[in-house]
């Protein structure tokens, strides 16, 4: 699985998001960055491409501008934080995996693991050294199902992880494709130097719906990329935010 994504540094596109929000479904246009391990930023925006919210993590610190509101989130980059945007409780490194197509692993002593064939696909089981168990599910890529399996590229299609019987999410990750790498960012006036891909030429595929559900919070989200890139050109304080004029500031710690 690792060596299937290892080109990988991050992604970049525009996705359809579809979620819970204050018990009304909530339908809407998505931009998204990811960079490796768990910096992230994802701008919802109307049909007329207006950005409605914002949020951004850069692995220390969270920001979530809702503009409707006209308030400004801020605190740690922690689970629960990005479950404002999301709804589902998944740590930030976990969330920019999965968009991706890998599967986050729980940390774990290795006889903590344990590797079956079934129905079709590789099941690794892992017991946390916290507490947590995890679940994963690798099918082999079409085109490599009669490859010898140290030689398999391997698609992730499900990843689920329980705590004290409680279920923290699970996700499903369908409708694969292969992608390139992102263009490099050009300066519309051509005073700053081009931004270059954050990293090396990429064919990995990308999982075109992931799908998040969770029954600690009871709540689920679908993502659908209508347009993925690997290797998005990473431009200063990308991952961060100020807050703008305007809005109310609101302080918020989670565990």
């Amino acid at each position: 699985m690792r060596a299937t994504y290892a080109c990988s540094r991050g992604l970049v596109g525009e996705s359809k998001v579809d979620y819970f929000l204050e018990h009304r479904r909530v339908r809407g246009g998505m931009l998204f960055v990811t960079s490796r391990p768990e910096r992230l930023r994802f701008d919802v925006v109307s049909p007329f491409g207006v950005t409605l919210s914002t949020l951004t993590s850069d692995a220390k610190d969270f920001a979530l501008l809702d503009v409707t509101r006209k308030e400004f989130v801020v605190g740690p980059a922690t689970e629960c934080n990005v479950a404002r945007f999301l709804r589902v409780p998944v740590p930030p490194f976990a969330l920019v995996s999965l968009l991706a197509g890998e599967a986050p692993v729980l940390v774990h002593q290795p006889s903590a693991a344990r590797l079956s064939w079934d129905s079709g696909a590789y099941l690794i089981q892992v017991d946390s050294r916290y507490g947590a168990n995890e679940w994963i599910r690798l099918e082999p890529t079409p085109a490599d199902w009669d490859k010898p399996w140290g030689e398999q590229r391997v698609r992730v299609t499900e990843v689920g992880v329980v705590q004290q019987g409680i279920e923290l999410y699970r996700a499903e990750l369908s409708d694969f494709a292969q992608t390139g790498i992102a263009p490099p960012r050009h300066d519309p006036d051509g005073i700053d130097p081009d931004v270059p891909p954050s990293g090396p030429e990429c064919r990995a595929e990308v999982p075109r719906h992931v799908h998040i559900v969770s029954d600690a919070s009871a709540q689920d989200v679908l993502i659908i990329h209508k347009d993925a890139a690997h290797n998005p050109p990473l431009t200063e304080g990308l991952f961060r935010q100020l807050p703008p004029s305007g809005v109310r500031i609101r302080a918020v710690t989670c565990r």
